[in-house]
């Protein structure tokens, strides 16, 4: 049975989300910033369609990305070490969010649906404005061609979405993403379910009661303090 909340309402234990991979939760509350930043402390993420009440979920076995592990493929290192000498690339921090968010919610195929919906994206903007969610952003010659978006508590960093417009632009934000959580003493992120896109590059499933166990002390952590608005990439 689903547990239902109520606005402000305490999250259920993660162990009691339903026994699939998929792991729902609960359903209903609000996605306030205190009760999103009450969720992903405890590894609990929204996800939802139109018209649904707001579903909280919690997946076994979770997604990660050790950032020791990121691999780069050699087609990918090579756009890398270009960006770092081309003026007309820049890898930038929170100069677009809202721009990067909308472009995540666009659906993927035509007449396709999303689950960025526009209650999720009002709910992340908040989140940005407090300073607890952050894009990732590819730009050439000033135009913005790919990128993400997450959330941040502590030393943990929580992947949302990504999008590209052209080739290999989200992973080159991935990319320079790592490199920031590593030179931060972030030491996973967080891709919540598991696809072979993110598998190509080094992300692995691992239990959720070792998912929870990391986070807990990660997120006492205390926050970064400044994002960057220049991210770059070492040549090594």
């Amino acid at each position: 049975m689903i547990h239902w909340l109520l606005p402000g309402d305490p999250f259920p234990p993660v162990e009691t989300a339903l026994h699939d991979p998929a792991g729902l939760l609960a359903a209903g509350g609000d996605l306030s910033p205190t009760s999103l930043v009450d969720a992903y402390r405890h590894g609990i993420f929204p996800w939802f369609s139109e018209g649904d009440p707001v579903l909280w979920w919690s997946t076994d076995p979770r997604m990660v990305l050790f950032v020791d592990e990121f691999r780069v493929s050699h087609s990918l290192r090579k756009r890398l070490l270009r960006s770092i000498d081309d003026p007309s690339i820049s890898i930038r921090c929170d100069t677009a969010f809202e721009q990067v968010i909308a472009a995540c919610a666009a659906p993927r195929d035509p007449g396709g649906g999303t689950w960025i919906v526009d209650e999720m994206i009002a709910a992340y903007v908040a989140l940005h404005r407090q300073g607890i969610a952050h894009s990732v952003e590819t730009w050439i010659d000033d135009e913005l061609v790919g990128g993400l978006y997450g959330v941040a508590i502590g030393h943990m960093f929580y992947g949302e979405s990504m999008f590209t417009r052209v080739t290999d632009a989200s992973k080159i934000a991935l990319a320079h993403l790592v490199s920031f959580a590593r030179s931060q003493s972030i030491p996973m992120l967080d891709c919540q379910q598991q696809t072979t896109h993110l598998a190509s590059m080094g992300a692995r499933p691992i239990p959720r009661a070792d998912f929870s166990r990391r986070i807990a002390s990660l997120v006492q952590q205390p926050a970064i303090e400044a994002w960057p608005e220049r991210l770059g990439w070492p040549r090594h």
